[in-house]
């Protein structure tokens, strides 16, 4: 069954932010959709959206980081790998929504020079969460504007 990749943006961006139109333009097949409102809205409409689907590879930015892990915590049987894009780990009482760590891949990419969501209390987070993590830091910050187009999509968006 062939996998079905999802980007979820960030708090303050939308379906039509940087990220979204790289993806758009590299990877067509992509799911890419406007989230707003609170956290619990933006909840409902991820799980509508993905009510059912099966072999997920979430890609989530900052605020969508977030979401996207509430979403395998949630669904872990629908999510094949995640791939997250200096995560909001630390918001929403997350860490403390998880009673066993997460066994899919997950890839975090963060910014040393991140401002709005520290890097170093995502990846305490996260290497408690994610039993199959893969973190890195990276010299950017929390848009990761400058890294961003550089990773290796390709692989990234391949599971495991």
């Amino acid at each position: 069954m062939k996998n079905k990749l999802v980007f979820i943006h960030g708090l303050e961006s939308t379906s039509q932010g940087t990220k979204a139109r790289y993806f758009r333009k590299h990877f067509p097949q992509m799911i890419i959709e406007d989230y707003t409102g609170d956290f619990k809205t933006r909840m409902r409409k991820l799980r509508a959206l993905l009510n059912g689907q099966k072999n997920l590879i979430l890609v989530g930015s900052s605020f969508g980081g977030l979401m996207a892990a509430q979403y395998a915590l949630e669904h872990p049987d629908q999510v094949k790998k995640m791939v997250l894009i200096a995560p909001a780990l630390t918001l929403e009482g997350f860490a403390e929504a998880v009673s066993k760590p997460l066994t899919m891949p997950v890839v975090i990419y963060h910014g040393r020079k991140d401002t709005v969501v520290d890097a170093q209390d995502v990846r305490r987070i996260a290497e408690k969460v994610f039993s199959r993590l893969d973190h890195h830091v990276v010299d950017d910050d929390h848009a990761l504007n400058t890294v961003f187009p550089t990773l290796p999509w390709r692989s990234l968006l391949e599971s495991d």
